[in-house]
């Protein structure tokens, strides 16, 4: 009977473990969560542009071609607020960066469904739509880039939320012309939206610019509270500004594309290895259980 027991504990702490390895946990943006846009060197703009949220640059003081920026939120420059959002940048990069259980996905992303967890590849690229489904957390690692093709898109069905998505950048991040993206880039080095593309999210790079063109980005679904601006100590950094933006259209939160061809559910090797022994330990107490009735018998 003790054997019976022993192989039961083992068989059910295998199948919770496996289904404590589902899911990710959440990445945790501290101050950096009420940004729309965060730079390290300059943040350039071209033409008519619309950001919801906050924007910074830290230790960068550059901040050129928004009179053409319709800014729901404050202005960050070089200021306390900004410096103390850097280092929370950097804090929740690297925790996505250490993220587990990881599951290996091809470059391309284009075509494919995916389920909450976290997806990694030496370099992340998207041409058509990628769907995530269900409602969870999703973390997407790049050891190098994350390019996409014009007219891409980040589809969000049956609960998934941009809030909770996700994209670690280990070098520099390219939203190409008209894409539709969702999520929170965390990029090394740089993050540029090409012309017309829409982020529902963030566009947060620690080391370098953020650049945009004719671009909508709104953070305003899932943002914090914008911190209250420090007084500044820099002589060259400008004071925080805030400007309102009366009748702004937010863009829907979900953004749904075409259903794509293939589905793909990786499952993580771990999770794979923690069910068979489940089964094994299963397996193995139903023949104990059979074997001792015949020796009753």
């Amino acid at each position: 009977m003790k054997i019976l027991r022993t192989i039961g504990m083992a068989a059910l702490l295998a199948v919770v473990v496996a289904g404590t390895a589902l899911g990710a946990a959440s990445v945790n943006l501290g101050t950096a969560g009420s940004f729309a846009v965060l730079a390290g060197t300059t943040i350039t703009n071209t033409g008519a542009t619309t950001i919801t949220g906050d924007v910074g640059v830290d230790p960068g003081t550059a901040v050129t071609g928004f009179t053409t920026v319709t800014l729901s939120g404050a202005q960050h420059v070089a200021d306390a607020v900004a410096l103390q959002a850097k280092n929370d940048l950097m804090t929740a990069y690297n925790d996505a960066a250490g993220a587990t259980p990881v599951n290996q996905v091809p470059t391309e992303l284009g075509g494919t469904t995916l389920k909450p967890g976290v997806y990694a590849s030496a370099t992340l690229g998207l041409t058509g739509t990628l769907t995530l489904d269900g409602a969870g957390v999703y973390i997407f690692q790049s050891a190098s880039t994350l390019i996409t093709a014009s007219n891409s898109a980040v589809a969000l069905i049956n609960g998934a939320s941009a809030c909770d998505v996700y994209w670690q950048v280990g070098s520099s991040a390219t939203l190409g012309t008209t894409t539709s993206f969702n999520g929170t880039i965390m990029a090394l080095t740089s993050i540029a939206l090409q012309t017309g593309a829409t982020l529902e999210g963030r566009a947060l790079a620690r080391n370098g610019a953020v650049t945009l063109d004719h671009n909508t980005i709104t953070s305003s679904s899932c943002a914090t509270p914008s911190p209250t601006a420090k007084p500044s100590t820099s002589p060259t950094a400008q004071p925080s500004t805030s400007t309102s933006a009366a009748g702004i259209t937010q863009p829907p939160t979900d953004s749904v594309g075409t259903t794509p061809a293939a589905v793909t559910e990786p499952v993580p090797m771990a999770l794979l290895m923690l069910l068979v022994v489940a089964s094994i330990g299963w397996v193995w107490s139903i023949r104990y259980v059979a074997m001792r009735s015949r020796r009753r018998g």
